[in-house]
């Protein structure tokens, strides 16, 4: 049943898809609604910060694509053409030498002995099927040697979680999936195998990182948000908020964008059976360590990915290659800079002490940065929720949870509340936002919500 124009709806989170939900809703004539965001500033996770020393980093590895036509009218809006266009060069980093992404796709560029091992592996490998644990399904889709010299290793430094916890349903195109014959024709040809995946070409803004987008956004509704407004309690009977600051907040539907398994924790009077679910659901966090050299920028990967341990991170980002706004004046020639991201759980512990040092130590390892140019800034952004994770258990929780949720006019969305990774982009996001806009005030489905 839609809202009825009078009603209030309450939007937490001034992300990417509760600021496309606000524009949605003001597109549909809608006009009683409100954001409260616990921050001081709009963006979430696709928010941006700029260091002392005047480098721009992101939240981590973003890159600006889109499956949804909803993204690509609010990206052309907001930023009315500044934007930098670009062609994705990845690479991973493999003992002494740089194999391009996907890994799978190129091991041509591997020792003999390896191409060997990944070869066999891959040619016995029966398939897999998305009712197998995350680490069955490596072991039938790309055989031993494949999952043994990458995917195992990377896939554990990326989440933090054993993949044998995880589940494979969230696959779909995160992963190349290869045949044997043409990975072997690729070895024996000397053909490189590049332009896998939707993000093969992407955008940047052309200054001021990821968040940038928000920023522009949330200026049109710079009145209608309430920055440092921190839930603490939500009530379904009453349908009443309550702030930390001890003030209250009415509403006829809620919109959440915040942390579901926080969300949940905030319900006055939840039932067990929502917090036994709340509890099955497992995050990593991420160390977003930005590295800037005195060094111009002559590096023309974009991204690339390190399954080994000489260095922490899983991924380290070229990021004045996205934008030269991107370092201190804008000055590439005297400035180069690397976004690295570095996972922890309980699984994979990873000291906050000594970060800094073992990331630029990391990328001096790894020959992404040589010679010895100065460190002109390392900055460190600790992010606690980075990655929602698709264990085993998580679509039983929340089977349980989104619908009690929505029961209650309470509408959990977006890379945390859907707590569903593989919709878990910027522009699933925005879309979430949108489409659950739509729902409340034209009774439409939503095209990408299934839950």
């Amino acid at each position: 049943m839609p809202l009825v124009a009078e009603n209030r709806i309450v939007i937490i989170g001034a992300g990417p898809c509760g600021l496309a939900c606000a524009r949605e809703l003001n597109r549909l004539g809608h006009r009683n609604w409100v954001i409260l965001e616990r921050l001081d500033h709009p963006g979430g996770l696709a928010s941006s910060v700029v260091d002392a020393a005047g480098f721009t980093w992101d939240l981590g590895g973003h890159v600006v694509f889109s499956h949804f036509g909803e993204f690509d009218a609010l990206l052309t809006e907001v930023m009315n053409g500044d934007i930098w266009q670009h062609d994705r060069s990845s690479y991973i980093r493999f003992g002494d030498r740089w194999v391009p992404y996907p890994f799978q796709n190129n091991l041509r560029h591997l020792p003999d002995q390896v191409i060997a091992e990944c070869l066999d592996g891959l040619q016995v490998a029966p398939g897999g099927s998305a009712s197998m644990d995350f680490a069955t399904w490596m072991h039938a889709v790309f055989g031993d040697g494949i999952t043994r010299h990458f995917m195992g290793p990377y896939n554990f430094k990326v989440w933090a979680t054993r993949p044998a916890e995880m589940s494979s349903t969230w696959i779909a195109e995160r992963v190349s999936v290869i045949d044997y014959e043409r990975v072997l024709a690729n070895v024996r040809n000397g053909r490189d195998d590049v332009a896998w995946g939707p993000n093969n070409t992407f955008v940047f803004p052309a200054m001021g990182g990821t968040g940038e987008i928000y920023r522009r956004l949330a200026e049109q509704f710079a009145d209608r948000i309430r920055y440092g407004a921190t839930v603490v309690e939500v009530d379904p009977a009453t349908q009443q908020l309550r702030l930390a600051d001890g003030t209250q907040q009415s509403y006829d539907a809620l919109v959440s964008t915040m942390p579901l398994d926080l969300l949940v924790a905030s319900v006055r009077d939840a039932p067990e059976a929502l917090l036994t679910a709340s509890g099955k659901l497992r995050h990593n966090g991420v160390y977003m360590v930005g590295v800037g050299y005195e060094a111009p920028l002559a590096d023309t990967k974009s991204w690339m990915y390190f399954p080994q341990t000489a260095a922490p991170f899983y991924r380290a980002t070229n990021f004045a290659k996205y934008a030269a706004a991107n370092v201190p004046d804008a000055d590439t020639s005297r400035y180069c800079s690397y976004m690295t991201e570095t996972s922890y759980s309980d699984q994979k512990p990873e000291p906050r002490s000594g970060i800094e040092e073992r990331v630029e130590e990391g990328l001096r390892a790894s020959d992404v940065i040589t010679g010895r140019p100065p460190v002109a800034s390392i900055h460190v952004e600790d992010i606690e929720y980075a990655y929602p994770v698709p264990t085993l258990g998580r679509d039983s929780a929340l089977e349980v949870i989104q619908p009690w949720l929505a029961q209650r006019q309470i509408f959990s969305r977006g890379r945390f509340g859907s707590w569903r990774y593989e919709i878990g982009n910027m522009d699933h996001a925005v879309k979430m936002g949108v489409d659950v806009a739509r729902r409340l005030v034209a009774g439409s489905s939503e095209e990408l919500w299934a839950g």
